[in-house]
């Protein structure tokens, strides 16, 4: 048992400002997407990500019937795709999608990933998927679209973090 409350868990993994991504798969011949921001990268060689979706979710039987997922990284100004695809219909956005790899991706994403289920594991009150990669799709000088405390926003300054923070970075791996 835990004595961390759900709604304190939850506000503190707010303050981790993380990128928005709308997971989508192809099954049963019809597209289907989801916002989440539950997305990283595990490794390099085989090129791995991982999704957690809830077991609520009406995108986890379709992910495991498809076998396959796709990841697209939302660009800065694409909130309102990101609420659409959390559960607040626009009916005024048309032809969101362009198909990578054989599944539906958003048009003008920053990044796309499209990747075959890898491994599942149960975690909780989650599926994490592990999939690769098998196709990679990235657009030029990119500004994303990131959530924080509940609310969108972007970076406004995207220059590289400083060369002496670099070289802290490289002699704590070591």
């Amino acid at each position: 048992m835990s004595d961390v409350e759900p709604r304190a868990f939850r506000d503190a993994c707010g303050a981790f400002a993380t990128g928005v991504n709308v997971i989508t798969t192809l099954c049963d011949g019809h597209d289907h997407g989801m916002t989440a921001n539950a997305f990283m990268s595990v490794s390099l060689d085989p090129p791995l990500i991982a999704i957690s979706i809830a077991e609520k979710a009406k995108m986890l039987g379709k992910i495991q019937r498809a076998g396959r997922f796709a990841v697209s990284v939302l660009a800065s100004g694409m909130d309102p795709i990101a609420w659409h695809f959390a559960g607040k219909p626009n009916d005024n956005l048309r032809n969101l999608f362009e198909t990578i790899g054989g599944l539906p991706v958003v048009r003008g994403a920053l990044a796309t990933f499209v990747a075959e289920v890898h491994d599942e594991i149960l975690a909780g009150d989650h599926t994490i998927f592990l999939g690769r990669v098998t196709t990679l799709v990235q657009a030029p000088e990119p500004q994303p679209l990131l959530f924080f405390k509940g609310k969108f926003g972007e970076i406004e300054d995207t220059r590289r973090a400083p060369a002496s923070m670099l070289q802290i970075e490289t002699e704590l791996m070591w």
